[in-house]
């Protein structure tokens, strides 16, 4: 008797604790980052044999609009789609087709000198492809790029020198903790010849241990003639369950729907903690979905460049706390207005 009565305080005590555990809140329904989605699911493509191959996603269902073009760009090693699954669904389901540039045939081959050109190659030879066997239309004057880690100096790279590269001139640009680690191939010292015309918004995370935000901000401070582009900083919030970190990785958002059956440590690490969070679909998201949205048919603007803000709002924790928000720095020039 008196086991069982002792199991039963346990269990009452376990409800207890988990009744009173502080959750983030769901995502929205509506709107940048929630589930309004143009369709149910999402088809995909495997062309990624080779270092410059790529992968396609894309609604399944034939939508009579352009669809948009957005070109995402992984972090070092993460050439396994399942990486960002549960993201380049959401922006599928959302009216575009998504083109995953492999770039890298393994971990250590090719050099990081032949990222960008892989990268290229791939986008040329996705939107040939689209172009002659797919019956959709494609904004391809709308070239959106979204690039994590490694993958935010490529994306750099390529909205720099797409004149070079012989791909379509970059409109709309997310770079997500970007750094290139001891590496070199794809950074520059200055992107001051980055299109005065591109928006472009750039998310570090506060706990980055893996590359920090030197080229973040690097990339922010040299691209001055570049007037719609804010630099986004993410911090930690443990009051929740789960925590919301500030690591390197938050942008990972797992699908094994879209497993290539890589298993490298990338990918491993993926396996092992990747989820989707408050930071995704109130962060990078929402504020992508607001970008895409903004550069395409001029709606959300505010929202992707809320030029007379300090912060980003996450929304609220169960117990109606605020989540930590996002800390923006916006372009000098319009600081001094503002304070005017």
């Amino acid at each position: 008797m008196k086991r069982i009565l002792t199991a039963l305080l346990l269990m009452l005590m376990a409800l207890s604790q988990s009744a009173q555990e502080i959750t983030a809140p769901a995502q929205a329904v509506t709107g940048p980052g929630g589930q309004e989605y143009l369709t149910d699911s999402v088809e995909w493509f495997d062309y990624a044999e080779t270092a410059d191959g790529y992968w396609l996603f894309r609604p399944d269902t034939v939508l009579e609009k352009p669809l948009g073009i957005v070109v995402f760009l992984h972090g070092y090693g993460a050439y396994n789609p399942m990486i960002y699954g549960q993201w380049i669904r959401h922006i599928a389901r959302k009216g575009n087709v998504v083109l995953y540039p492999r770039y890298q045939k393994t971990i250590t081959n090719p050099s990081p000198n032949k990222f960008g050109g892989n990268a290229s190659k791939a986008i040329i030879d996705g939107l040939a492809r689209i172009d002659t066997t797919w019956n959709i239309d494609v904004d391809t004057n709308h070239l959106q790029l979204v690039g994590h880690s490694y993958g935010g100096v490529i994306a750099a790279d390529l909205a720099m020198n797409f004149d070079q590269y012989k791909i379509p001139k970059p409109t709309a640009m997310m770079l997500v903790s970007p750094g290139t680690g001891p590496f070199k191939g794809g950074l520059h010292e200055s992107y001051e010849e980055l299109d005065p015309g591109l928006k472009m918004l750039i998310i570090v995370s506060n706990n980055d241990r893996t590359v920090g935000d030197k080229i973040g901000k690097r990339i922010f401070e040299t691209s001055e003639q570049v007037t719609d582009r804010i630099l986004i900083r993410q911090y930690e919030d443990k009051k929740g369950v789960p925590p919301l970190t500030a690591g390197h990785n938050e942008s990972y958002s797992l699908d094994l729907a879209f497993d290539s059956g890589v298993r490298n440590y990338t990918a491993k690490r993926a396996l092992r903690i990747a989820r989707v969070d408050v930071m995704d679909y109130n962060g990078y998201w929402k504020l992508f979905d607001a970008l895409r949205n903004c550069d395409r048919i001029g709606k959300d603007c505010e929202l992707a460049f809320p030029f007379d803000k300090n912060e980003i709002d996450l929304g609220l924790w169960s117990d109606s706390t605020t989540i930590r928000p996002l800390f923006i720095t916006v372009p000098e020039k319009l600081q001094a207005n503002q304070k005017k």
